[in-house]
């Protein structure tokens, strides 16, 4: 149960990403994995760390994955944006 959480946070979060600027590293589709990928290890990682299995869920369960999402999307964003500034600068 807790994986399907971790997905839905991913997922739902990942419907935020329309409020900033399309410069992810594979458009749309890689913000999408990013948050999904993100969401899914960092709730893994919290839920290991607290010695749970994946049917003990609560409310952290959901909060777990939530800094994954931020680090998965920021970090395909950040690729994006480097490649667009590289093939800016082989352009010039």
């Amino acid at each position: 149960m807790a994986i399907v959480i971790w997905t839905i946070v991913g997922l739902a979060l990942w419907h935020l990403t329309i409020f900033v600027p399309d410069h992810f590293w594979g458009g749309i589709v890689g913000a999408f994995l990013g948050s999904l990928l993100g969401a899914l290890v960092s709730g893994a990682i919290v839920q290991v760390i607290l010695g749970r299995g994946l049917n003990e869920v609560d409310l952290l369960t959901f909060f777990a994955a939530i800094p994954g999402f931020l680090i998965g999307v920021w970090l395909t964003y950040y690729i994006g944006e480097r490649r667009e500034q590289a093939d800016l600068m082989v352009q010039e």
